[in-house]
């Protein structure tokens, strides 16, 4: 069955992004607003709902008295896009 929550293409995109790096690294908010192309605001929005369904988790700190948001993908989002993965798979197959 599709997920609803990753099935949206920017969250598509950032679950893609964040799985492919080894579990426990991170991503800028930067760095994923310029992959991504996509508004500060906009990215914001798709994080936090990310972060609300446990997918992700959202570290923000001080680097040079400047915030910096950094951005993982938790064991149970890894699971998610996995299954999402699969589902879509199984539609492409006709199955």
């Amino acid at each position: 069955m599709l997920n609803e929550i990753i099935h949206q293409p920017v969250r598509l995109r950032i679950m893609a992004a964040l799985v492919a790096l080894e579990p426990g690294s991170e991503a800028d908010f930067t760095y994923l607003r310029g992959l991504l192309e996509v508004t500060g605001g906009n990215l914001g929005a798709h994080l936090r709902r990310l972060e609300e369904a446990g997918y992700i988790t959202v570290n923000k700190a001080f680097l040079d008295r400047r915030p910096h948001t950094y951005v993982s993908a938790t064991a149970e989002g890894r699971r998610q896009f996995q299954d999402h993965l699969a589902a879509l798979q199984s539609l492409v197959k006709g199955k």
